[in-house]
């Protein structure tokens, strides 16, 4: 039996693997691999849905047409806004919402739709 791993990580590997391939590498890979719907079928909806947001914050980016193969899951979202842990770190230090609100402000559109916030996926080391 495959191990899922932690969401956070996840989302950091993919980071790399488009920071490493290159935007339109990285979109050629998701389609060509089919990787949202090998994530959609083992019922792991957050990284499938993250995927499709990090799909199609590329191709808005690049200036790329969305692919319409996805457009029945870009109806969908998860049932709780999905925060990083550091802004739900944070939270629970300042003992505030302030954190969580601000980061909904400044999360990029594509990834937000389907309740997953996400402002930064070039700033990987």
């Amino acid at each position: 039996m495959e191990n899922r791993i932690n969401f956070e990580l996840f989302k950091s590997n993919v980071c790399h693997m488009v920071k490493n391939m290159g935007d339109k590498d990285f979109i050629e890979y998701l389609i060509s691999k089919d990787e949202i719907n090998k994530y959609l079928n083992k019922k792991y909806y957050a990284e499938c849905l993250y995927l499709l947001g990090m799909l199609d914050y590329l191709c808005r980016e690049n200036k790329i047409d969305f692919y319409t193969k996805y457009d029945a899951l870009r109806k969908k979202r998860l049932n709780e806004i999905v925060f990083p842990s550091s802004i739900l770190m944070l939270s629970l230090l300042q003992e505030s919402e302030e954190a969580k609100e601000r980061s909904l402000k400044e999360a990029i559109p594509e990834f937000l739709r389907f309740n997953i916030v996400e402002a930064e996926i070039r700033n990987v080391c």
